[in-house]
């Protein structure tokens, strides 16, 4: 059960030196809490209103901003030393402790795919279609996520151009044999990566491939037995692909698209409503621990952290070199050094921008999860609450060049080309020639 504070005045019933020493101790800790913060000195707030909330996670390296707060001890640097980080089986299970709660032993937020809030508001992906009213605080992560194929297919070159499947797929479906593209969830970020993928190759992922739901860490057990043909997820799931030699991976999704946003911080608008300090809290911690995973320095610790046996049980051979941007391919092909690692601080990651959001409803669109007359704006103002994480930054003391000036990060530009502008989604959509409604 969630433990609440007292509601008593905080000084009654303390004698003066009890009273002495309890100041002393808050100002030696918040003058502990000061040198330790990355960003600074950051503003005394209120109390939390609670001291914990339950927290859930997918064994994906990009929740290690909610593993590194916990290890940390960031959550009770700021006032919640009870949040529960727990680990959940997959997307399905998330969305289903969601809509319990905490106080019915579910979860109060998680580590999430940035659409599924959205479906979840909806009713779109819940039980009798009830509706559950969501809000994406943060932004966890860019990048680094990957696209990889089955070995069988080492021989066609295909890599970020997917059209070289093309007559493959075609030919294995005409001899009468099922061609699989696995993701995580319908209409979450590996679903959309991949559809985005294959329709960019003029490969249609509702009528050429048959798409599945596989838990990230099931996937290359999935393919090391021939369950799918391809797939897409997070790291360190296609790095691991690569080390065991079932497959290869032909495109990250930084190479799709140069910077995109990734999981993000969802938690219930219940919660937040009835716990606004708590909420803070909760963003302050998962903000610094951003900072802290972004260091280069930090990343071997890192690796070490998230590979524990509770959070993932991977080693960290399998993490750390794509966490670093050394990226083995897996067919030949070695890139060392480069700007596809996962990214968690700088160039406003953590901030959780609208226009962003705007890109997956419009995808969503275009594979009908959602009506095209979508109100994609007013659906993003519902929400999207970058309002709570520009609070948060400004209480931590986040530098003001680490804030963005807008909701808006403005054209997003795709490898092949095309072009998102958040102020006209249906714009983008005409200019698609592969949808669900073609």
């Amino acid at each position: 059960m969630t433990k609440r504070i007292k509601t008593e005045t905080p000084f009654e019933g303390m004698t003066r030196r009890s009273f002495l020493m309890a100041s002393a101790a808050t100002a030696a800790t918040m003058a502990a809490a000061r040198a330790l913060l990355p960003s600074g000195a950051y503003a005394a707030t209120a109390a939390p209103e609670v001291t914990g909330a339950k927290l859930g996670f997918i064994a994906l390296t990009d929740a290690a901003p909610l593993i590194v707060a916990k290890e940390k001890g960031l959550f009770a640097k700021f006032g919640m030393p009870d949040v529960e980080v727990l680990k959940q089986a997959s997307w399905g299970a998330t969305r289903d402790n969601l809509m319990l709660g905490g106080a019915a032993n579910g979860i109060d937020g998680a580590h999430i795919l940035t659409p599924l809030p959205y479906l979840m508001h909806t009713g779109k992906v819940t039980q009798n279609n009830q509706p559950m009213p969501m809000a994406i605080v943060a932004r966890l992560n860019y990048d680094c996520q990957g696209i990889s194929v089955a070995q069988e297919y080492s021989g066609t070159g295909v890599g970020l151009d997917a059209s070289k499947l093309k007559e493959t797929f075609a030919a294995k479906r005409a001899a009468g044999k099922e061609v699989k593209a696995a993701m995580t969830f319908p209409g979450g970020t590996h679903d959309l990566w991949l559809r985005y993928w294959l329709a960019a190759g003029g490969i249609d992922p509702d009528k050429d491939v048959s798409t599945i739901v596989v838990p990230p860490p099931q996937m290359v057990a999935n393919m090391k037995v021939g369950n799918m043909d391809v797939f897409c997820v997070g790291e360190p799931w296609n790095e691991q692909l690569v080390h065991q030699g079932v497959g290869f991976t032909a495109a990250t999704t930084g190479e799709v698209w140069k910077g995109h946003p990734e999981k993000a911080l969802g938690l219930r608008a219940e919660f937040i409503d009835k716990n606004p300090n708590a909420t803070k809290a909760i963003l302050m911690a998962v903000m610094e621990a951003q900072q802290w995973c972004d260091a280069k320095e930090n990343k071997d610790e890192m690796a070490a952290i998230i590979g524990k046996r509770q959070w993932m049980n991977v080693p960290v051979a399998d993490i750390i070199g794509r966490l670093k941007g050394d990226i083995n391919y897996g067919n030949g092909r070695v890139a060392n050094g480069t700007d596809l690692y996962m990214k968690f601080w700088k160039d406003g990651v953590s901030y959780p921008f609208k226009s962003h959001d705007s890109w997956f409803l419009a995808e969503n669109i275009r594979w009908g999860k959602f009506a095209p007359t979508t109100d994609v704006k007013a659906l993003v103002d519902q929400v999207n609450r970058e309002d709570l994480w520009r609070e948060a930054a400004k209480d931590l003391g986040v530098a003001a060049a680490d804030i963005p000036a807008s909701s808006s990060r403005g054209v997003e530009t795709f490898f092949d080309g095309k072009v998102f502008d958040p102020a006209n989604p249906s714009a983008y959509l005409d200019s698609l020639k592969i949808k669900a409604s073609a």
